[in-house]
């Protein structure tokens, strides 16, 4: 199944974000993450993803991006993309690029979600293809590898450095 063009729903608007190129990438990157299928993106805040988590997975905080594949029988739908554009906001601004590359950096993840991916159950499966596509798309550092990087600042911050315990 060809992919066609997604739905870019726009739940909170921000200035700036064009709907169009937001569903050319979707096109594009489900292209080359092979996903067969529709994607549609809802575009919201930090209240209705909170509510999302909470109900889907049980997690009553807002996050960046929720990814919810279609059934089998989904006649070329794949599935649902839900991005919280306050946290997107302050990413972008945080890491110093714009609203629209991070909006890119969450419909790629979603999409390597939707497409089979799992990065909290693979072995690092996912973020070699997220890192890879990233780099094609010309995107900033991607939502895995930012991850990663503070799940190692927090393992290390209480920890002696490695020069200071060598000079002991």
């Amino acid at each position: 199944m060809k992919s066609t063009n997604p739905m870019i729903i726009f739940e909170q608007k921000m200035t700036g974000l064009n709907s169009r190129a937001l569903a050319s990438f979707a096109v594009k990157a489900s292209r080359v993450a092979g996903l067969r299928g529709t994607v549609s993106v809802l575009i919201t805040g930090d209240a209705s993803m909170r509510r999302l988590n909470a109900h889907f997975r049980r997690r009553n905080r807002a996050t960046d991006v929720l990814s919810f594949p279609a059934v089998a029988s989904a006649n070329g739908f794949a599935g649902d993309i839900a991005i919280s554009v306050e946290i997107a906001a302050h990413n972008a601004r945080m890491l110093g690029h714009s609203v629209a590359d991070e909006l890119r950096i969450l419909i790629l993840h979603g999409i390597l979600h939707l497409a089979g991916y799992d990065h909290e159950n693979d072995q690092g499966e996912m973020a070699k293809k997220e890192i890879a596509l990233r780099r094609r798309f010309a995107l900033p550092t991607s939502l895995i590898e930012r991850s990663s990087k503070v799940s190692i600042r927090k393992k290390f911050a209480n920890s002696t450095p490695v020069l200071a315990r060598s000079r002991r």
